[in-house]
């Protein structure tokens, strides 16, 4: 008796198995959470010195456009957990940014 071909699943290894713990590839959704939690790492580390508010703020505020809308297309708990971390770190790289001078803060007068 003859069987149809299974396609084989291959098995992810590392970060992209804790991201894609459905099985499928998903590069757009992967690629906000990262982008999200770099720019939230960005925003945060240059929030420590406050000269440096203008990059602290305007990390924050990409890192929160790209988290919310992340959060709006995401498919695995994964990727909302990456997000959350990411939106987390942006939002208060974006506060304290905004804190110590603002988005165009020095620049415009």
């Amino acid at each position: 008796m003859t069987h149809a071909v299974q396609p084989q699943k291959t098995q992810q290894h590392g970060l992209l198995s804790l991201l894609n713990s459905d099985g499928k590839a998903h590069p757009l959704e992967n690629t906000l959470a990262a982008a999200t939690l770099v720019l939230g790492l960005i925003a945060v580390i240059s929030a420590s010195f406050t000269h440096l508010h203008l990059l602290s703020s305007w990390a924050g505020l990409f890192g929160i456009a790209t988290g919310a809308w992340g959060q709006f297309i995401s498919v695995t708990t994964g990727e909302r957990f990456v997000l959350i971390i990411g939106l987390g770190a942006s939002a208060l790289g974006f506060f304290l940014g905004m804190a110590h001078g603002g988005l165009f803060g020095g620049v415009l007068g």
